[in-house]
């Protein structure tokens, strides 16, 4: 293959999705009914981008053996390793030993904009991908001069402009000269900015192109953002057996092995995996991702959610604005809440610290193995650990850690 290559940040945990990263890094999280970092692929594919090198490191064997060489993507993927995960500029320098002179650099978190990579490749300067937003202070923003990048701020309280960091840039060779000489930030890490600022100080012209989209999962209710984003760009796919009393409304996908039976009422845009038994009876709204393997029971409710693989909803239960994770089994009539009662923003969890979502509408956040007795009431923006075992009839609430789980013997 004779085409770009794209060098792909792919080696830390994204401590701020836990506890959905306790087995698996941020990037093999689902969006869509599949991994982000295959989304990612996919749309770079879209773009003339077939050569990947993906740094990885936190649970790397996750992404290794289900990406191996690419061939099943029809794409060529070659890895580097970040032993330690010491910031951005650091893990791009584990690849330098495998870079062209000329290529991309994408943060595995970011869904991007196939137009927009299409126009950097097609300038003959380096350049960098920005998004306008709203609340400029949470992000990393460029200063521009007549469309050319002059620098970057991290992250300030009162923030030059409102161009932030969208973590896509088409750079050549000469950022790893210049990373060797980055010293190390606040932060302690060797950060791929302090890179570009060097870039811009040695007056590089780098062109700053603005996406009409931009999807970045840096916190758990994130996912639900990005599955919508990529759930509007699906072709509905029916390969599973629908029963003749069952309804699909718009676009739904069932995969092969599924069985959605009589009575199920399900409106799209929805995807449902392979090998999953829906219904009878059950109600799955728009914006619903459910995994491989998934049980939803009779007179279950299931509204803009990512269910993954082999968790098991009992009957009379109801989920809504949630991520649920690997292996979970909720009880009969496990009720998520995902309003509050004066309509203000659901808070959740970052990283132990509460913070303001800026979600109306919010479940829950439950990691891999939970299992809620019955009746368990599940209060909106809870994050449950991995493992969590609930007595039958309890309300949860806050943080709940997995060392509060009563003993059923």
């Amino acid at each position: 293959m004779n085409s770009m290559q794209a060098i792909v940040l792919a080696a830390g945990e994204g401590s701020r999705m836990r506890p959905l990263t306790a087995s698996r890094p941020k990037v093999m999280l689902p969006v869509g009914g599949a991994p982000l970092l295959e989304e990612l692929i996919l749309r770079c594919r879209d773009a003339g981008i077939n050569r990947f090198v993906f740094v990885v490191g936190y649970r790397r064997d996750v992404i290794t053996s289900y990406f191996k060489n690419g061939s099943d993507f029809d794409v060529e993927i070659s890895y580097a390793v970040q032993e330690k995960q010491l910031g951005t500029g650091h893990a791009l320098m584990a690849a330098s030993d495998l870079s062209d002179e000329r290529f991309f650099v994408i943060n595995g978190d970011v869904l991007p904009d196939v137009e927009a990579l299409r126009h950097m490749m097609s300038l003959e300067d380096l350049s960098v991908a920005t998004h306008r937003v709203v609340e400029a202070s949470r992000y990393g923003v460029f200063l521009l001069r007549d469309g050319l990048v002059q620098g970057v701020v991290e992250k300030s309280p009162s923030p030059p402009s409102d161009m932030a960091n969208a973590g896509i840039y088409l750079l050549d060779r000469e950022i790893f000269e210049l990373m060797e000489e980055v010293p190390v930030s606040i932060r302690g890490e060797y950060e791929l900015t302090d890179g570009i600022n060097a870039l811009a100080a040695a007056g590089r012209k780098i062109w700053a192109v603005e996406l009409s989209e931009w999807v970045e999962v840096g916190v758990p209710w994130d996912i639900l953002t990005a599955s919508n984003a990529v759930l509007s760009r699906k072709s509905p796919v029916i390969e599973g057996d629908v029963e003749s009393g069952a309804t699909l409304k718009g676009n739904v996908s069932i995969g092969s092995g599924t069985l959605v039976r009589n009575g199920a009422y399900i409106e799209g845009p929805v995807w449902i995996g392979r090998n999953c038994d829906i219904g009878p009876n059950c109600y799955i709204r728009a914006g619903s991702c459910i995994g491989n393997s998934v049980r939803v029971g009779n007179a279950v409710e299931i509204k803009n959610s990512t269910i993954m693989d082999g968790t098991k909803i009992g009957h009379l239960s109801y989920v809504g604005d949630s991520v649920i994770g690997y292996g979970c089994n909720l009880g009969a009539g496990t009720i998520v809440s995902n309003l509050r009662h004066d309509n203000r923003n659901i808070r959740s969890y970052v990283k132990g610290v509460l913070v303001d979502t800026g979600r109306r509408k919010l479940g829950v956040i439950m990691g891999d193995n939970v299992k809620t007795g019955v009746h368990t009431c599940i209060y909106p923006g809870t994050v449950i650990e991995p493992g969590y075992l609930s007595r039958p009839g309890e309300a949860l609430r806050g943080y709940v850690k997995a060392m509060q789980s009563v003993s059923m013997g």
